[in-house]
């Protein structure tokens, strides 16, 4: 998005790729449908992107939701919103806008060099290792998209971050986000792998989602537990609510019924129709199960999950940290590195799932490419 911007300004672009081709995370999106943005309200979109957004606000203004299924449809994407307000192709993939995106580029005469990797600066300029070895680039400007810290081998992995702290730049430390769960489950979860948590709310500390997460090997992952990554990441214990639509008295008075001389899972499926992973979760964060009905409904409507904290960083969709506002003008340049600017994921800026990722990071590159031009003509 930069380098299409740098180009509309009239500049003679060098687009230099880490990887043997371009776009690779955008193409492993794209394997879930790629979710390009959200219909929602602008200020309610905004305000995903927490603390950050009073930064965000007039890069989203410039180009915000309305904007990117604009330019996704002038690349000839036809588009759908789906029944949350997500926003994808209708193709479900993304390799058809990126191959339009690519040759868009070159008819602008953007020079795409694969295979060259950026490693810092020297006197004379940006350093890149290429296959034909180390090679140093003079420019008027740079813009650096570099990404975040998750998913390595898609070419995010965060290794500029050691550059930048050397050469003084500000940063905060790399950390997962809308990440999985760890847990280290009992042998008798083992059944479970694999199974859907349907309608379930869960909560940590003052924060809650109604939704659904999936029973791993490693323990808890979906969408449901993904927009809990803050609280979660901070230790903050995990708590569920198996049947989000009963009151906790129907529950017990359903519990209070006569089941003769069933196991409590047999007691609990009869009473309350609950799926054998629900009553799986329920033994095992808390053994044995108290017979009060009062006390087992207190259990299924606020049941404490213990937990090791989320997945490592590279299981992580996305991250939080990197360059810090403060190292930034507003027209994202680093203050110490006149010329010099940052877009997407390698800023301090994190989201939830649901198309404010895509969004944020092509915003960002519009911008940064964008006043990065202006500077060119200064």
């Amino acid at each position: 998005m930069a380098a299409e911007m740098l180009a509309q300004a009239g500049c003679q672009v060098i687009l230099a790729e880490a990887k043997p081709s371009p776009g690779r995370k955008l193409l492993m999106a794209g394997k879930s449908g790629l979710n390009l943005t959200k219909d929602e309200p602008s200020d309610l979109f905004n305000s995903r992107y927490y603390e950050a957004s009073v930064h965000l606000d007039p890069i989203l203004a410039a180009f915000g939701n309305e904007d990117v299924r604009s330019w996704a449809e002038e690349l000839g994407q036809e588009l759908f919103t789906g029944s949350t307000g997500r926003v994808f192709p209708r193709a479900m993939k993304a390799s058809p806008l990126l191959r339009a995106w690519l040759e868009k580029l070159r008819n602008m005469g953007v020079d795409l060099r694969n295979r060259w990797r950026w490693t810092g600066w020297n006197d004379a300029g940006c350093l890149f290792d290429t296959p034909e070895g180390t090679r140093t680039v003079s420019t008027d400007m740079t813009v650096l998209a570099l990404g975040g810290a998750s998913w390595r081998r898609l070419g995010s992995d965060g290794a500029w971050a050691k550059t930048f702290a050397e050469a003084g730049i500000a940063t905060r430390p790399f950390a997962p986000s809308n990440a999985a769960l760890s847990i280290a489950w009992s042998h008798h979860m083992e059944r479970t792998f694999g199974a859907p948590l349907k309608q379930v709310r869960l909560s940590a500390g003052h924060e809650e989602v109604t939704g659904e997460c999936v029973v791993t090997r490693n323990g808890l992952e979906g969408s449901a537990i993904y927009a809990l990554t803050r609280p979660l990441r901070a230790g903050v214990p995990l708590k569920i609510d198996l049947m989000p639509d009963w009151p906790v008295d129907k529950v017990s008075a359903r519990l209070a019924k006569d089941h003769g001389r069933s196991s409590q899972s047999n007691r609990i499926r009869k009473a309350l129709g609950l799926p054998a992973a629900k009553i799986a979760l329920l033994q095992e964060a808390h053994h044995p199960l108290p017979r009060d009905p009062e006390q087992l409904a207190g259990l299924i409507k606020a049941l404490e999950v213990q937990h090791d904290g989320l997945r490592p960083l590279d299981e992580a969709i996305s991250t939080a940290g990197g360059v810090s506002w403060d190292a930034l003008t507003p027209e994202l340049m680093l203050r110490d590195r006149p010329g010099t600017f940052v877009c997407g994921e390698m800023i301090d800026w994190e989201a939830p799932t649901g198309g404010y990722l895509i969004t944020a990071c092509l915003a960002t590159g519009r911008w940064a490419g964008t006043m990065a031009g202006r500077y060119a003509k200064t």
